[in-house]
């Protein structure tokens, strides 16, 4: 058997309610706003996965180059510094290795990009280059 009254003594209902004022609302939606991953646009979505297919490739080769560059650099001041000549040359040739190969790794990881993200982004850039021509804008 369930009691349908409340327990208060003078069988009142209690019940209270306290609703944001405007200023809490407005900060509540401003933080909502920031965590919500809104779909990006075409153009949006265009420029990401155009982001996605060359950030790899460039970021690997600029590694790569920098490798090189610090390791040439080293040969170099071992050579001329330490008179060390033969662990210096070694060491700039391995850097000049290093510089040589950010290119074509480049060259590599970007072909790779473009395989994984070009049919979507070619399809995107159709998508809206002939969204333009219907609005009556002109290409490109």
């Amino acid at each position: 058997m369930t009691e349908t009254q409340p327990r208060d003594p003078e069988n009142k209902f209690v019940y209270s309610y306290a609703a944001p004022t405007a200023e809490e609302r407005a900060e509540i939606e401003s933080i909502r706003r920031s965590y919500r991953r809104e779909a990006p646009d075409g153009m949006e979505r265009l420029r990401l996965l155009d982001k996605a297919a060359k950030r790899p490739a460039a970021w690997c080769s600029r590694g790569l180059g920098a490798c090189g560059i610090a390791l040439f650099g080293g040969g170099l001041a071992l050579v001329f510094e330490a008179n060390a000549l033969l662990s210096g040359s070694l060491l700039a040739a391995a850097g000049a290795a290093f510089m040589a190969a950010a290119y074509p790794v480049y060259k590599l990881l970007f072909s790779r990009g473009k395989k994984k993200y070009g049919a979507e982004i070619l399809r995107l850039s159709e998508e809206i280059l002939h969204e333009k021509r219907e609005d009556g804008r002109k290409d490109g």
